[in-house]
């Protein structure tokens, strides 16, 4: 009998078919799921990586909350056309402090994973206030009213602890400095050394332009600043990552 004939009795075989197809998947399960309870991390480690600041964490909270993320994934793939446009291919360490992350499921605007950056304080502002000011095609809604609305701070210690319990490493000096560093952050005149310290490369100053108040503005506009700014490509190589 051939091989071939062999195959035939298989397939002609209903119960013979079911019992080698679930030793198929068995095996193959097994092989892929067993190694990840020896590992103690899937994920690399990448220098540069930290928890949300205060005011960082507050503005993804907004940025979640008014949907941005059904038209603004944060995962660039690893295609040409992709990186050309957006930069460096996203990395999983990138969200490894993200509770939920935003890697999204579509595009109607850019991807938003290196936005950090690119375009000025003001430029955001205006971009969030009015986008077709900056952007005539667009089709985004405004959000001019978060410019217009005081930042509630009231439970953001709440939030690194809630964050803290699902694995995010917020220290007990970051949580008990929150509510000061959420404010300094967004303040020209404030002592920004802890902030600085305990969050590196945090974007510090005025983000609305209105220095006397702290809104909502000011917090999506930090976190929309940092995004993709931790990671220093220039000097990263696959798999020379610290551990």
């Amino acid at each position: 009998m051939g091989i071939l004939d062999k195959h035939k009795v298989l397939e002609t075989n209903a119960t013979l078919l079911l019992v080698a197809s679930f030793a198929v998947v068995t095996v193959g399960g097994i092989v892929e799921i067993a190694p990840l309870f020896y590992l103690e991390n899937t994920i690399e480690k990448v220098e540069g990586m930290r928890p949300y600041s205060p005011l960082e964490l507050a503005g993804r909270d907004i940025y979640i909350r008014e949907g941005c993320y059904v038209c603004h994934s944060q995962m660039i793939r690893p295609f040409r056309d992709e990186v050309e446009r957006y930069g460096h291919y996203s990395l999983a360490a990138e969200s490894m402090y993200d509770h939920p992350f935003q890697w999204g499921s579509k595009r109607t605007g850019p991807d938003l994973a290196r936005v950090g950056g690119r375009y000025s304080n003001d430029w955001h502002v205006q971009h969030l206030t009015e986008p077709r000011d900056v952007v005539p095609e667009s089709i985004m809604p405004s959000y001019a009213f978060l410019g217009e609305t005081d930042l509630d701070a009231a439970n953001i210690t709440g939030r690194l602890v809630a964050n803290r319990r699902v694995g995010v490493p917020y220290s007990d000096e970051m949580i008990a400095a929150a509510e000061e560093d959420l404010r300094s952050q967004a303040d020209p005149d404030a002592d920004t050394s802890g902030v600085e310290e305990r969050y590196p490369k945090a974007v510090l100053g005025d983000f609305d332009g209105d220095p006397s108040r702290l809104t909502e503005m000011d917090a999506l506009v930090a976190y929309l600043q940092m995004l993709g700014t931790l990671v220093d490509f220039s000097t990263y190589e696959p798999g020379t990552a610290s551990r």
